[in-house]
């Protein structure tokens, strides 16, 4: 669901074409199509309730029909309001998807593999950047008043297969515990359990966890009131969850990424090829590391992942800070200035995606009790858009007042403050079940306790 982003930038230029022969319109409007988009992802913050009201599955199958509804306005606007209108509708889609899908994923995968698929959607958002860029290079050639309307509709196929997908995939069976639908829950559980055994012994955990969910009309309300006046256990859970995200978004990656083709102009790199390949390069670096997270997150843990992810982006942004000072004062060579900063962009870009990228959604939909684990995933999310949104709106104010190379040394710091902040506040969740989980807030020291460490591991020696 992050293609639309992706074919805005492509059909910038076509758009701005035709509207301005329509209406008058100031320079930077488009430019707001994506931050329009951005802020309406805080809108999420209602897929919370939904998908504790109507459930996971359905709550995913909502999101796509308001993505479908944003792209269909956006390719047939007729007028440059009525694509912001659009733009806000496939935002709001959007922001539903990022929270539900991580939520869905952790609740109904087995404990052993829970961060690698947890993980996934992280991947199928770089894939949908890939095909953004695939489809405006595919449709750049046709008529102006054509290419920018397909590139902006193409957005709706991959949300299709979501629908198709709805036929086959389960229900929650937590969230059906929660509404006290233990026969249906037992259904699921023993489609994506190896034994009956292993069925009872989940859905006892389940029920215990959620055996202070009530379902009354004023659950709501409750809910909210938690959030206002938390429990020390669940203040430090909103601590992790809430901070994990921002951080994710104020150590500077979506400027990274985004501006990667100005921070090498200002390099030195001139020639549109050289661009283009070094943003290439930075787009496969992010994929494929996150790759490797998969494949370690479940083997290596998440704080081993967290400590290697944010001490290599806060080396990576220091040294992308010296070396444009350095270019910038003429002190160092610049076939030298523009290897390092190349290797410094695509190195802050591989060690996000190892760890603070995908392990941030990990996190925060694993740390929560279950009657509160949507809507606190949903306030999570809408930090994490919010810092985005900061980060999209003030990265090239900040960099007219303090320079680029000053700018990276702010994000350096704030990358430095992560690491304190992993050390401190997140738990080591791996091998852990969801129920298990709660119990590491109980003190403030609780996932520093070996004797925790060690019951877990006797009991994935048991199922093993």
């Amino acid at each position: 669901m992050e293609e639309p982003s992706r074919c805005v930038a492509g059909a910038r230029r076509n758009v701005g074409q035709v509207f301005v022969l329509l209406q008058p319109c100031n320079s930077g409007g488009l430019e707001k199509t994506t931050t329009t988009g951005k802020t309406s992802d805080t809108r999420s913050l209602a897929a919370g309730r939904t998908s504790d009201a109507i459930g996971r599955k359905w709550t995913i199958c909502l999101a796509a029909i308001i993505f479908q509804t944003g792209a269909a306005i956006m390719a047939f606007a007729p007028s440059f309001r009525v694509l912001i209108i659009g733009r806000l509708l496939a935002g709001v889609g959007i922001g539903c998807g990022v929270m539900v899908a991580p939520v869905y994923i952790a609740e109904i995968s087995p404990t052993v593999s829970r961060g690698s698929f947890t993980s996934f959607p992280e991947i199928f958002i770089n894939l949908g950047i890939l095909l953004g860029y695939i489809s405006n290079y595919a449709f750049s050639g046709l008529s102006e008043h054509i290419s920018w309307r397909i590139m902006l509709g193409i957005g709706i196929v991959p949300s299709v297969f979501i629908g198709f997908a709805l036929f086959v995939i389960p229900e929650s069976p937590r969230w059906l515990v929660m509404q006290k639908k233990v026969v249906e829950a037992r259904s699921v559980l023993m489609r994506i359990s190896e034994s009956e055994e292993e069925v009872e012994c989940k859905l006892a955990e389940i029920e215990e966890a959620a055996g202070g969910v009530k379902g009354e009309k004023c659950e709501e309300k409750a809910v909210w009131l938690e959030f206002l006046r938390p429990s020390p256990a669940l203040r430090r859970m909103l601590i992790t969850g809430f901070g994990i995200q921002c951080f994710q978004q104020i150590s500077g990656i979506d400027a990274t990424v985004y501006y990667s083709p100005t921070i090498f102009r200002d390099a030195g790199i001139s020639s549109d090829s050289k661009l283009l390949a070094a943003t290439v390069a930075v787009g496969f670096t992010k994929t494929a590391f996150i790759l490797v997270a998969i494949l370690l997150i479940d083997r290596v843990g998440r704080k081993p992942l967290l400590y290697v992810s944010t001490v290599g982006m806060t080396v990576s942004l220091f040294c992308l800070g010296l070396a444009l000072s350095l270019l910038g004062h003429e002190l160092v060579s610049p076939r030298v200035g523009i290897l390092v900063a190349i290797l410094a962009v695509c190195g802050n870009v591989a060690f996000f995606s190892v760890g603070l990228g995908p392990i941030c959604w990990v996190m925060s939909s694993e740390i929560f009790p279950l009657r509160l684990r949507a809507q606190a995933a949903a306030l999570g999310t809408v930090g994490n858009r919010v810092s985005s949104g900061v980060v999209a709106m003030s990265f090239l104010s900040m960099c007219r007042a303090l320079s680029v190379a000053g700018t990276f040394f702010i994000f350096s710091a704030i990358s430095a403050i992560s690491v304190v902040f992993m050390y401190m506040y997140v738990p080591e969740t791996k091998g852990k079940s969801l129920e298990q989980i709660e119990l590491l807030f109980d003190s403030g020291s609780e996932w520093q306790r070996i004797e925790v460490e060690l019951g877990d591991m006797e009991v994935l020696v048991q199922k093993e």
